[in-house]
């Protein structure tokens, strides 16, 4: 029986080392599925950019079921589940379900429907403000200009509600730098499509002009 002078460490370390391994292997598995989930999103991203709503919503649920695979991972390692890495695959993943939910004109799902953390979630909707401008250009491009208007409102809404969030950055994942550059965003679309539109109100002026002209 070792001395009080002289105690045996060796138990002690021994158990730390397992809880360590432990926690490695949780890293290692998170980090494994957070590649995965923000591959998936950004794929079901592109699905949607080409109106392929069926595919992206396939992906969206591969991504779903990735993420639930770290239900044990927030139970029994909650620092992994909660570190930087797996916080921006959730925050990809609501960006991709908002993205689609928005675009396809289906009910945006909440928080709790697609089981992410409330800063993962207003941290990816702020991110949609940005796939919501490439949407707008492209088809300006396409001379689609239906549905700009009602996006841009939308955009509008989400950074409307965003700057409303006044909290530490500690406790929402750096939101605040999120809105603010969302703001440029916005204010460029804004720009751009009031072009667009004041340029095609011209373009059918000039084309009624010119029939009453021909009549």
């Amino acid at each position: 029986m070792p001395s009080q002078s002289n105690p045996d460490f060796s138990g002690i370390v021994a158990n730390c080392i397992e809880h360590l391994s432990e926690r490695h292997r949780a890293r290692e598995q998170a980090l494994s599925v957070s590649r995965e989930v923000i591959r998936l999103s950004a794929n079901a991203i592109r699905a949607v950019h080409r109106d392929q709503y069926d595919d992206a919503q396939g992906l969206i649920d591969q991504a779903a079921q990735r993420l639930a695979d770290t239900g044990s991972i927030k139970r029994d390692n909650p620092e992994i589940y909660y570190a930087g890495f797996l916080a921006d695959a959730r925050k990809e993943f609501t960006e991709a379900n908002v993205t689609l939910a928005v675009i396809s004109g289906k009910p945006v799902p909440s928080p709790g429907e697609l089981n992410v953390d409330a800063a993962d979630y207003l941290n990816g909707i702020a991110e949609v403000i940005g796939e919501l401008r490439r949407y707008i250009l492209d088809a300006l491009r396409r001379d689609a200009v239906d549905p700009c208007e009602d996006l841009m409102l939308v955009m509008d809404e989400i950074y409307g509600m965003l700057v409303t969030v006044d909290f530490p950055e500690a406790v929402t994942s750096g939101l605040r730098r999120s809105t603010d550059a969302m703001r440029g965003v916005l204010e460029r679309t804004r720009g751009d499509l009031t072009i667009s539109l004041r340029q095609r109100r011209l373009e059918n002026q000039l084309a009624a002009w010119e029939t009453g002209r021909q009549g």
